[in-house]
């Protein structure tokens, strides 16, 4: 996306978002905005809906439930909480299995203790009463032993299901923290620091890599006639449309508010551009319903930019060939795909 479209879409978001704190009469925070122009991108799907269910009831929202959805969805300590929350757990647990291990060998090195006594004990002993004695000492002692290593090994078993469960949630931290939740997708985040690997890669080992940008047609006009959730239905349906389209080497993700990325490593800009005409096509084919009503909306386009990498290329240069070959596409006409070399051809025409 260029500079200007940059310019116009985000003036956009930052009118929209101060027609909402003026028509609920809430102070313009630096909270307060953030939260509306988020709401306004439609990038976070979590929040919006909490925002929307608040305004569905009520018809209007109080600063007291703005201040609690903002540290419910956009506090820049959430998931870091989350994440030393889980450590401090983590830690915990695997202090009480030290302490196990620590009460295995203390046990054991009674055991020993023990049978050190009983060889002594055997070496002076003449009379059956006395190795009767000995037999007993040695069996109480073996019986001891196991009850407490049992014990322990219940403990650790415990302990090792906790620290599993621990490591689930940080794993699912982790997901949340690169995920776009609206299309589980990776998320822009994911995308940058995937496209800055990639591109570091494919010039170490000399490997074809190639990049599409993605963008819904008319998006804008189609939320505004039918509002955010039937916006919402069609960003899950182009996600899924690109989710099924890619193969488990690709990276796709949601690059933008109507935007989608897709990473493809090992590909030739032949092959990505086959996969963004299957991209495209699976798009148009898929009608879109208004579930409230069962209203039929018709179909969706969308409009592809195709760029491969360079030698010596950046992360930057290839995202912006991606992007003015994207542009290419929407300025003849939209529900295209565009590659790069198409804008080579066009200059020399030109």
């Amino acid at each position: 996306m260029s500079q200007r479209d940059d310019f116009k879409r985000t003036i956009v978001y930052g009118d929209t978002a101060l027609a909402y704190l003026k028509k609920n009469e809430l102070p313009a925070y630096p909270r307060n905005y953030e939260l509306w122009y988020t709401y306004s991108a439609g990038f976070n799907y979590s929040l919006n809906k909490a925002v929307n269910d608040i305004l569905g009831k009520k018809g209007g929202i109080t600063p007291d439930e703005v201040q609690n959805v903002y540290n419910r969805f956009l506090c820049p300590n959430r998931l870091s909480d989350r994440i030393d929350s889980v450590g401090s757990r983590l830690s915990e647990e695997i202090g009480e299995v030290l302490e196990i291990f620590s009460a295995g060998l203390s046990a054991n090195s009674k055991y020993a203790e023990a049978l050190g006594g009983v060889t002594k004990a055997l070496e002076h002993a003449t009379t059956r009463e006395q190795f009767s004695e000995i037999i007993s000492t040695i069996v109480a002692a073996t019986n001891e032993t196991v009850s407490h290593n049992r014990k322990l090994e219940e403990q650790l078993y415990e302990s090792n299901q906790q620290i599993s469960g621990l490591q689930e949630s940080l794993e699912a931290i982790r997901f949340e923290s690169l995920t776009d939740e609206l299309t589980t997708l990776a998320n822009r985040r994911h995308f940058d620091e995937a496209i800055t690997r990639a591109v570091r890669q494919a010039g170490d080992v000399n490997e074809p890599l190639s990049l599409l940008l993605t963008d819904i047609d008319h998006f804008k006009q189609f939320n505004d006639n039918y509002g955010h959730q039937t916006g919402d239905q069609v960003l899950r349906l182009v996600g899924l449309s690109v989710k099924q389209n890619v193969k488990a080497q690709d990276i796709a993700c949601r690059y933008g508010g109507e935007e989608f990325a897709v990473i493809l490593p090992r590909s030739s800009m032949e092959q990505a551009y086959s996969v963004a005409e299957h991209i495209r096509k699976s798009v148009i084919c898929k009608e879109l319903v208004k579930r409230s009503t069962g209203e039929n909306l018709g179909r969706i386009t969308i409009s592809i930019g195709v760029a491969s990498f360079r030698p010596g290329d950046t992360p930057n240069g290839i995202i912006g060939r991606a992007d003015a070959a994207l542009y290419s596409a929407k300025r003849a006409g939209r529900n295209l795909v565009k590659c790069e070399r198409d804008l080579d051809i066009e200059a020399a025409v030109a």
